[in-house]
C-alpha cells in the first residue's frame, strides 16, 4: 500500500519544517511512499529549505516552476496540483493512494496520526478530508446540496457555512458527512477514482448540471450581479470545486467528511 503526498509551496518556509516532519509521519502508514512538490517563486527562504530537505530525503521530488506566474492565485495552485497529479501518472500510476496537503500553517501542527491510520482501512469514501479544531474554514472549497457553487458569489456568504458548522456538530464522530466538494487543508485519495480529473481555479459553471444550480438558487437567491464583482470574483473559484465534482460526475467518487479533527 503506497501513497504519494503533494503540496504546493509559495512563501511558506515558516512551516516547512513541520510540514516536512507531518509527510514523513504519513508516510510511515504505507509501505512506501513519495513527496512530491511544486514549488512557485517565492519571496523568502521556501526554496533554499527544499533544497536542503530534498538532500536528506530521497522520497522528495522536487519541481520548480520556471514559467512566469500566472495572474490569479487559483489558477496558480490548480497549475501546480495538475503537475503533481502528471507526475503521479508518469511514474506511479500503481500507488493506490494520493493525498493533496496545503504547506501553509493550517497543516503545520500536530497530527492524530492514529485517525488517518483507522480511516485508510475504512472503505466508505474515495476522498476524505476533516474537521478542524474549533472552525470548519474552508468553505471556499465546500460543495454540499443544497449549496454548491461559490459561497463567494453570493450575498449571503454564511449560509454554506452555517449548514456545514451545523451538520458537523450533530454528526456522530463514527459517521462520515457526504458532500460534492471540501478539502480543509489535506484530504487523501483513492487514486483511480481521481487521476483523469484535473484542477481548475476558474470561475466557471459550465461543468455543475443546472438541477444543481437551480438547487442552489432556490436555496440562497440573491447572487451578487456581475457588475459588482471584483475581479477576482470573476475569474476566480476554488481549484478544488472542479476538481471533485468532476470525480463525482465521471467516476461516482464518493467525497466525505470526518467530523474529527486530523489536527489538533
Amino acid at each position: 500500500m503506497n501513497c504519494c503526498i503533494c503540496g504546493t509551496v509559495r512563501n511558506c518556509g515558516p512551516y516547512l519544517d513541520k510540514i516536512f516532519y507531518n509527510m514523513e509521519l504519513i508516510g510511515k502508514l504505507f509501505n512506501d511512499y513519495r513527496i512530491i512538490i511544486y514549488y512557485d517563486k517565492s519571496e523568502d527562504n521556501t526554496l533554499e529549505k527544499l533544497k536542503k530537505y530534498s538532500k536528506t530525503n530521497d522520497k522528495m521530488i522536487l519541481y520548480v516552476n520556471t514559467s512566469d506566474m500566472l495572474p490569479y492565485r487559483t489558477h496558480r495552485i490548480a497549475l501546480g496540483r495538475n503537475v503533481c497529479l502528471q507526475m503521479i501518472k508518469d511514474n506511479y500510476p500503481n500507488y493506490p493512494f494520493f493525498i493533496m496537503m496545503d504547506c501553509d500553517d493550517r497543516c503545520a501542527k500536530d497530527m492524530d496520526i492514529t485517525l488517518l491510520r483507522k480511516y485508510l482501512y475504512n472503505n466508505s469514501w474515495d476522498c476524505l478530508t476533516f474537521n478542524y479544531p474549533g472552525e470548519y474554514y474552508d468553505t471556499w472549497a465546500l460543495s454540499k446540496l443544497p449549496y454548491v457553487l461559490s459561497y463567494h458569489h453570493f450575498r449571503d456568504k454564511g449560509a454554506g457555512l452555517r449548514m456545514i458548522t451545523n451538520l458537523i456538530n450533530i454528526t456522530p464522530h463514527n459517521k462520515l458527512i457526504s458532500c460534492l466538494s471540501a478539502f480543509n487543508g489535506i484530504a487523501i485519495y483513492r487514486a483511480n477514482k481521481f487521476l483523469n480529473c484535473k484542477y481548475d481555479g476558474r470561475f466557471r459553471t459550465d461543468y455543475i448540471p443546472k438541477w444543481m444550480i437551480n438547487t442552489n438558487l432556490k436555496a440562497n437567491p440573491t447572487l451578487i450581479p456581475s457588475y459588482a464583482l471584483e475581479d477576482w470574483q470573476k475569474h476566480e473559484d476554488c481549484e478544488h470545486r472542479y476538481f471533485h465534482i468532476q470525480a463525482v460526475l465521471k467516476n461516482s467518487a464518493r467525497i466525505r467528511i470526518s467530523p474529527k479533527c486530523l489536527f489538533l
